[in-house]
């Protein structure tokens, strides 16, 4: 890949990424950090990309596998020290802005984004990761299994599992 290409693909890409990077960490200060490192091996393996590829898988297993080192990284640091991280509540999601100008759907259509946003942060973070790939990222089940490295029936368990929890988690609001 080019720098050129790779410009193209920041440009592209580099809001979704960072979207992704915001509900995986839960903390837009971590989400930084995480979005930054993840350019940053991609600027360092932009020889070896293919921007005929799809780059964005790429780009979206790096990230994971960061977020997956960093999280063992904090858990072993805690266990130690027992140091606590503390991170600001707030994703990307909170600033989307809503289509519609009548305060009480704007009000409903937030806190459904934050009761089922609230929800996916409570999921096991193999499921959590699953769920985001899916869903966020809008990615096939064969995708996640190549970026996870796991076998597509396990994404599709993962996927069933998540969906019965967030279920049972968010009846009140299907019921509504």
């Amino acid at each position: 890949m080019t720098d050129f290409e790779l410009e193209q693909f920041i440009t592209e890409y580099g809001a979704d990424i960072y979207s992704f990077c915001c509900c995986l960490t839960g903390s837009r200060q971590e989400a930084d950090d995480l979005y930054q490192e993840t350019f940053l091996r991609a600027v360092e393996k932009r020889k070896v990309l293919d921007a005929a590829g799809n780059p964005k898988s790429y780009v979206l297993t790096v990230a994971v596998r960061l977020w997956k080192n960093q999280r063992r990284k904090a858990a072993w640091r805690k266990r130690i020290a027992d140091v606590e991280l503390t991170g600001e509540d707030r994703t990307a999601a909170d600033l989307q802005v809503s289509e519609d100008n009548l305060p009480e759907h704007q009000l409903v259509r937030e806190e459904m984004r934050t009761a089922v946003r609230n929800a996916v942060g409570m999921l096991p973070d193999k499921l959590k990761v699953t769920v985001l790939l899916y869903y966020m990222e809008e990615r096939s089940v064969e995708q996640i299994a190549d970026i996870l490295h796991i076998p597509r029936g396990t994404v599709k368990s993962r996927l069933y599992q998540a969906r019965k929890i967030l279920e049972k988690e968010l009846e009140y609001m299907l019921n509504e």
